[in-house]
């Protein structure tokens, strides 16, 4: 059994979901992906997949093989790259992930320019607001806003952005502008964000650096979209908390205000993480490098 084959087939599995979509992929017959899976299973003693007539699954000793698998076909495609003289000369398909608001108005146009440059690379751009697995899930780059708690990743710093209040002119016109984090109680709310997210709106203290302002908050409106709670603020529902490159054309347009900014915590990193510093395809190293020379920082 050709091991490397076989791991391949594994992962489009798992990537299609299906031993029939795995198949159209590779150009194989169903038949024959079937057997390989089944071979790999016999040859390591565990089951990978678990079958049913509707939907596979992974077992646990599944997944822990195909985040190996994955690492392991990723150091062979930089291996071959190398070899080839392909390191100065980018690539192949590189999968990007940025958070949706984020993504949108900045990393967008960042892959537009890359693709503009290096005709080679196809590129896909995911936008979502939780945390991929990037060998999981087989992304190249993901940028994050925040602090880090995966120290297997190797992060570069892009910027950082600073975490605001802000509200329309006639909500405050309305209900009067709040000159300390504790006014927010008597305020109507907006929240968005992952629905397991804790509900507390923390801010600094300019008197007292080293203390922590944490407001509990009842929103009127909370949603898993920024640009719904934004919109709503906009509209005059009341405050809302986003990081500043997500309300700073609509406080350039007037449509909102600022509040509590001596409150302000310290700005949040933008990181761009990725795997493994060693074997870097061309493809993503050029990705990193136009990132830090476009300056993809919005405070």
């Amino acid at each position: 059994m050709d091991r490397l084959a076989a791991m391949t087939v594994f992962c489009t599995v798992c990537d299609a979901n299906s031993f029939a979509g795995a198949a159209r992929r590779l150009g194989l017959s169903p038949p024959v992906v079937t057997r390989t899976v089944t071979a790999l299973e016999a040859h390591l003693g565990v089951r990978l997949l678990q079958r049913t007539t509707r939907s596979l699954r992974l077992t646990d000793a599944g997944e822990r093989y195909l985040e190996q698998a994955r690492r392991v076909l990723a150091e062979i495609e930089a291996a071959e790259e190398i070899a080839r003289g392909e390191r100065q000369r980018p690539r192949g398909r590189l999968v990007i992930s940025a958070p949706w608001i984020f993504g949108r108005m900045h990393v967008a146009a960042l892959v537009r320019r890359y693709l503009a440059n290096y005709p080679d690379v196809k590129a896909e751009l995911q936008l979502n607001d939780r945390n991929v697995s990037l060998v999981e899930e087989g992304i190249d780059v993901a940028i994050r806003i925040g602090a880090l708690d995966d120290s297997s990743l190797v992060a570069r710093t892009l910027g950082s952005t600073r975490r605001v209040v802000a509200a329309s002119p006639a909500y405050l016109a309305a209900r009067g502008r709040p000159a300390s984090p504790a006014e927010i109680e008597a305020h109507d709310t907006v929240a968005f964000g992952p629905a397991h997210a804790s509900g507390d709106w923390l801010f600094g203290d300019p008197w007292e650096p080293t203390r922590e302002w944490r407001v509990a908050v009842t929103s009127r409106l909370t949603t898993n979209s920024g640009d719904a709670a934004i919109d709503c603020a906009r509209a005059g529902g009341g405050l809302v908390r986003a990081l500043h490159y997500q309300v700073a054309a609509h406080v350039a347009a007037g449509e909102l205000e600022i509040v509590l900014a001596p409150f302000e915590r310290a700005p949040s990193p933008i990181h761009a993480l990725y795997p493994s510093a060693r074997l870097l395809p061309a493809r993503v190293r050029a990705f990193l490098d136009l990132a830090l020379e476009s300056g993809v920082r919005a405070y």
